[in-house]
């Protein structure tokens, strides 16, 4: 399910209930439709990169769970 309000909602949570700042992309940057997340990590991150890799992934279940969202989809993973 790509849309921008489910979009939108996703980042909202990682924000405000796990502290992860990720940048919905919704149109007129990218197609409708084709609406994703930016999770662009950064050197900064490197040191400590596996516990924060460990940490998105547990966040994004929950938030994927809260909402609801399909993960069994492998042409969203091909976006």
């Amino acid at each position: 399910m790509t849309d921008p309000h489910w979009n939108s909602r996703e980042a909202n949570l990682l924000l405000s209930e796990h502290g992860i700042c990720i940048q919905p992309i919704n149109y007129p940057t990218v197609g409708r439709g084709t609406e994703r997340l930016r999770i662009t990590p950064t050197p900064c991150h490197e040191d400590i990169m596996i516990d924060m890799i460990d940490q998105l992934a547990a966040a994004l279940i929950d938030v994927w769970n809260q909402l609801g969202l399909p993960r069994n989809n492998p042409a969203y993973a091909a976006e």
